[in-house]
């Protein structure tokens, strides 16, 4: 087992959905490997929407963030091996 020294970075609350709560009320998009690596390690990850946070609920449990949800939707379809 190795430990990896991360640079200090600055975890500021993303106030983009109205009040400083807001965010905690939706489930965010963010890269299936880096919510994986996140539940195991507890390192914070970033949404599309920018918020940053470590997974701990069940997102199916909340509404979609619409930010990360109008992003996601303007990205270009996947093009990998599956498709």
């Amino acid at each position: 087992m190795s430990t990896k020294i991360l640079p200090e970075s600055e975890v500021r609350p993303n106030l983009s959905h109205g009040d400083e709560g807001d965010h905690e009320r939706f489930s965010h998009y963010a890269d299936k490997n880096k919510i994986t690596e996140s539940l195991v390690t507890g390192v914070p990850i970033r949404a599309l929407c920018g918020k940053i946070w470590v997974p701990s609920r069940d997102p199916k449990k909340y509404p979609v963030c619409p930010e990360c949800k109008e992003i996601y939707e303007g990205l270009p379809k996947g093009g990998g091996p599956d498709a």
